[in-house]
């Protein structure tokens, strides 16, 4: 039985707090460089495009296009044994080309879901202390 099994957490450090912080907020923010103003995730301490070392969180709006997903069948992990049959997608969000995140996608069936469908952000708390940036279908 996995109830008291904690998920996998994440630990937050220099170069990510501010996402951390923005999530408890209910904000998602990625890093933006400010020489070239291209968004940046994973976070980096360098501009890939440009290699400005200038960066700074901003906000995105959370919305996007699914761009692909899966669904795992063999859990990673203890905390996932029970959880089997969630969507693992990568989202790619309307500020920028290739600005893509793995998120899940939630609150839909399998058979609703297609490459391109819109999504957006919702902030769902998960376990206690623990909120993620989850997707739903943008009906």
């Amino acid at each position: 039985m996995t109830q008291d099994v904690a998920p996998p957490m994440p630990v937050p450090d220099e170069l990510t707090q501010f996402f951390w912080d923005g999530v408890n907020e209910g904000r998602l923010r990625f890093l933006r460089c400010d020489s070239c103003k291209k968004f940046v995730h994973l976070p980096k301490i360098v501009c890939p495009f440009c290699l400005s070392t200038q960066l700074s969180p901003d906000d995105v709006s959370g919305r996007g296009r699914l761009e692909t997903y899966t669904i795992p069948m063999q859990p990673f992990h203890p905390w996932f044994r029970e959880r089997i049959g969630y969507v693992l997608a990568v989202v790619e969000l309307d500020e920028q080309v290739d600005l893509k995140m793995v998120t899940n996608i939630v609150d839909c069936e399998e058979d609703e879901l297609r490459c391109d469908l819109r999504v957006r952000v919702d902030f769902r708390e998960v376990y206690p202390g623990l909120t993620l940036p989850l997707f739903v279908l943008d009906r």
